[in-house]
């Protein structure tokens, strides 16, 4: 089978029944989405302020040979640049292999939150991580400015005091270089993004197919590039873009799977469902049957690689989407488990 009908098979190995599809279906999928919009709105607001907090500036010595690298006034990866290479880039490449291949809306939709979720999320620690660590930068000697002839003092080391920077803002950032933004951001946005091909492409099903390997590693050679252009700037030590590198990919691989299943699924290529709960006049139990029995192989799958539990029965399949998995809603499990105890304690009486 081709790799692009394998994609399609969404289309024709479920029997399409018909589906309301007024405002009321839309406003549930559109709210049951919306914690998870509203977490990334407030965790990029938490990236964007802390930058503007004057953050904790540990000591440091004068002769540290480490600190007295030049101060570089033009990046080889500006800011401007790194927002499109790590935010821009990925949500149009993927909205691209999303045309290409399943062509699903809601593939779109779950492939940008993702992507978003984990630049936030990786934004806002790292920014969080750099104002409480405070380390100074590989070219903090030469942002300082100091005054000829001037030495540590004769018990302890210096503190930014001793500086003349009249740039206030050249100053603070010389006390952020743990962890690299410019790493951990590009690596949770080309992180994901190598996850997503991984998906689409099936990179572990079992075949052995390098081409496909090289293709999913592709946008983390990018990563790569971007992390150590900020060690030939001077602006980072490699512990630091070594952290934020790693930072980064977690925080991909952890919002990734928020919405797509396993990479070793037989439907890896699919995103999860929506988390609405199923209209049952929608689909009568005999109809529900009935297209079980004319597409065996597809229930098989769907019970096997949908991550299994009793959501994945109580919530609505969109049509390209896999069922999600677990034991529910929190509110049912912690019901559950009240309901559970209470039959303990009856039986022990």
């Amino acid at each position: 089978m081709a790799m692009l009908d394998f994609f399609r098979i969404g289309s024709g190995d479920i029997q399409h029944f018909p589906r309301k599809t007024d405002k009321t279906r839309g406003r549930r999928l559109l709210l049951s989405y919306a914690p998870d919009w509203s977490v990334t709105i407030v965790l990029a607001v938490i990236f964007f302020a802390l930058d503007k907090v004057t953050g904790f500036k540990r000591e440091f010595s004068v002769s540290d040979t480490s600190l007295r690298h030049p101060y570089a006034v033009h990046e080889r990866v500006p800011n401007y640049a790194l927002y499109l290479i790590a935010i821009v880039s990925p949500i149009v490449l993927q909205w691209a292999i999303n045309f290409l291949t399943v062509r699903s809306w809601w593939d779109a939709h779950n492939s940008t939150l993702g992507v978003i979720l984990g630049l936030s999320l990786t934004g806002a620690i790292t920014q969080f991580t750099k104002i409480t660590v405070g380390r100074p930068r590989p070219d903090l000697i030469s942002r300082c400015n100091l005054a000829a002839g001037t030495v540590d003092p004769t018990f302890g080391l210096s503190s930014a005091a001793i500086c003349n920077q009249s740039d206030t803002f050249i100053l603070e950032d010389g006390f952020r270089s743990f962890p690299s933004g410019h790493s951990s951001l590009s690596f949770a946005g080309l992180g994901f993004l190598s996850f997503y091909l991984a998906g689409k492409m099936h990179l572990f099903d079992k075949r052995g197919h390098a081409t496909k390997a090289w293709i999913a590693l592709t946008p983390l050679s990018g990563a790569a590039l971007v992390a150590i252009s900020r060690t030939m700037d001077y602006r980072h030590h490699w512990h630091d873009v070594l952290i934020g590198a790693i930072l980064g990919l977690t925080t991909a691989y952890f919002a990734y799977r928020q919405y797509y299943p396993s990479l070793a699924s037989e439907l890896s290529h699919r995103p999860y469902s929506p988390r609405i709960k199923r209209e049952e006049d929608l689909l009568p139990i005999h109809h529900r049957s009935s297209a079980e029995a004319m597409y065996p192989s597809t229930s098989r799958i769907m019970s096997q690689y949908g991550d299994g539990g009793s959501e994945g029965d109580e919530v609505e399949l969109v049509d390209g989407t896999v069922r999600r998995g677990g034991p529910g809603p929190l509110e049912e499990v912690w019901k559950g488990n009240d309901d559970r105890r209470d039959e303990v304690q009856s039986g022990a009486q």
